[in-house]
C-alpha cells in the first residue's frame, strides 16, 4: 500500500471530541447554548475572554491526545462552537436561523429539532473570516496538518428551499447560490494562505436523502429528490471552485449525530452515483458504523480517484466492533473499490453539540487507538 503524505490520512478523524467538564460550565456561565455558540445570552457570569482562555487550555489538551494516539492530522475538536453547523451558520451575514415551522419536520429522539436557514438580507462573509482564528490557534500548537471543519452550504437551502430565501433580496437564486458559495471560496482561499491543507465540508444533507421520508420531504418543498442531489452536488463544487492544489477537501456524509442520536437511515445507493460523479471533493468520509448506512454496493460508483474513508468505528455507544470485524468489513468494501483507495475513521465526530455522545474520555481514547491500530495493520501506517 503506499504511504500517505498528505490527507486525508489512513486513520483520520472527522472533527468534534468530548467537551471536559470545566469548558461546558464555562460555557453556561458564559451564558452561551450548548447546542449553538450563536445563541449568546449576554448575561453570563464569565466574559468572553475567560471563556476563552478554558477553550485554549482544552484545545491544547485535545491535541496533544490526537498527538498521541499516533494521528497525522488533528482538529480543535471544534470546542469553540456549541453545534457542528449552527454556530458558522450564525456567522454568514444575511443568513438568519429560525425554529421550524414544519416544512423540513426533522426532529432528533433526543428531543432536538434543527432549525433552518433564510436568506433575508445580502449573503456575505463576516469580517475577520469564519474560521480563521481558529486555525490560527489550533495550527500554532503542532506541526501536524489541522483539519478545519465547516457544515455544508447546502443547509442554507435545500432545507428551507426557495420560500427560505427573501425574493425581494434574491429575485434570481443563481445570484444566491454564487453569494453562498462564494463565503466557502473566500475562506478556503484564506485558510490557505495562512498555511492551512486540510478542509471538511460536512454534508448530512446528502445522507439524509437516503431515507425515503426525506426525499418524500423534498418533493413537499418542490424539488425533486433526484435533483436535490445534483443540486447538492453543484453547490459544494462551487464552493470547492478554485481551492489552491495545495488543499485537500473532503465531504463527510452523516444521518445525525446530535447526542449520539440520528435522523435518518437507508444505504447510499439512492445518491451514490451523483455522489462520485457531481461533487468536486478530494475524498468522502462515509457512515458505516450501523445498518441505517446499509452496505458497500454503491461504492462501485466510485471513480478510479476516488479516496473514500470508511466511518466505522462508532461514536454513539462506547462498545466498539472487533478489530477482527473491522478488518472484515474494510476487506469487504475492497470488492468494490482498490485498498488503496481506502481509509479508515469514526462514523462522525464525538459532539456534534457541545452536550457530546454518550461515550466516555476513556471510551473516546479507545475508539481512535483502534483506528491507529487497525489502519496501520491494513495499510501499514496511519
Amino acid at each position: 500500500m503506499s504511504v500517505r503524505t498528505r490527507p486525508p490520512f489512513r486513520a483520520d478523524i472527522v472533527g468534534s471530541f468530548l467537551r471536559p467538564d470545566r469548558l461546558k460550565r464555562a460555557r453556561e456561565q458564559a451564558g452561551l447554548e450548548l447546542a449553538s455558540t450563536a445563541e449568546k445570552g449576554g448575561n453570563g457570569s464569565i466574559g468572553a475572554a475567560a471563556l476563552k482562555r478554558v477553550e485554549d487550555d482544552c484545545i491544547r489538551e485535545v491535541v496533544a491526545l490526537q498527538e498521541d494516539v499516533g494521528l497525522k492530522a488533528v482538529t480543535d475538536g471544534e470546542f469553540r462552537r456549541g453545534s457542528w453547523a449552527y454556530d458558522f451558520i450564525g456567522r454568514v451575514r444575511g443568513i438568519e436561523l429560525r425554529r421550524q415551522d414544519g416544512s423540513y419536520d426533522a426532529s432528533f429522539n433526543s428531543g432536538f429539532r434543527p432549525p433552518i436557514a433564510h436568506a433575508v438580507g445580502k449573503v456575505t462573509r463576516r469580517p475577520g473570516g469564519m474560521m480563521l482564528d481558529e486555525y490560527r490557534y489550533a495550527s500554532a500548537l503542532t506541526d501536524l496538518p489541522v483539519k478545519t471543519t465547516m457544515p455544508s452550504p447546502t443547509l442554507m437551502f435545500v432545507r428551507g428551499g426557495r420560500s427560505a430565501v427573501d425574493r425581494t433580496v434574491y429575485p434570481d437564486l443563481e445570484q444566491f447560490f454564487e453569494d453562498l458559495t462564494g463565503v466557502y471560496r473566500d475562506e478556503i482561499a484564506d485558510l490557505s494562505a495562512l498555511g492551512a491543507a486540510y478542509v471538511q465540508i460536512d454534508n448530512t444533507d446528502a445522507a439524509l436523502l437516503c431515507d425515503p421520508k426525506f426525499q418524500e420531504a423534498s418533493r413537499a418543498r418542490g424539488l425533486e429528490p433526484e435533483d436535490q442531489i445534483r443540486l447538492q452536488g453543484r453547490l459544494i463544487s462551487m464552493a470547492t471552485r478554485g481551492r489552491p492544489a495545495t488543499m485537500t477537501v473532503g465531504m463527510h456524509l452523516c444521518r445525525g449525530n446530535s447526542a449520539g442520536a440520528w435522523l435518518a437511515q437507508g444505504g447510499y445507493e439512492f445518491v451514490a452515483e451523483s455522489l462520485f460523479d457531481d461533487f468536486d471533493v478530494d475524498a468522502y468520509f462515509l457512515e458505516y458504523d450501523s445498518e441505517r448506512a446499509g452496505d458497500f454496493a454503491p461504492l462501485r460508483f466510485a471513480k478510479p480517484d476516488s479516496f473514500v474513508v470508511l466511518g466505522l468505528v462508532t461514536t454513539k455507544t462506547p462498545e466498539n466492533d472487533s478489530r477482527d470485524m473491522l478488518l472484515r468489513r474494510i476487506e469487504e468494501a475492497s470488492q468494490y473499490i482498490p485498498l488503496d483507495n481506502l481509509a479508515l475513521s469514526p462514523q462522525c465526530g464525538f459532539a456534534s453539540v457541545a452536550k457530546g455522545n454518550p461515550i466516555g474520555f476513556d471510551d473516546q481514547r479507545r475508539k481512535l487507538e483502534l483506528i491507529v491500530e487497525v489502519a496501520t495493520e491494513v495499510w501499514g501506517g496511519v
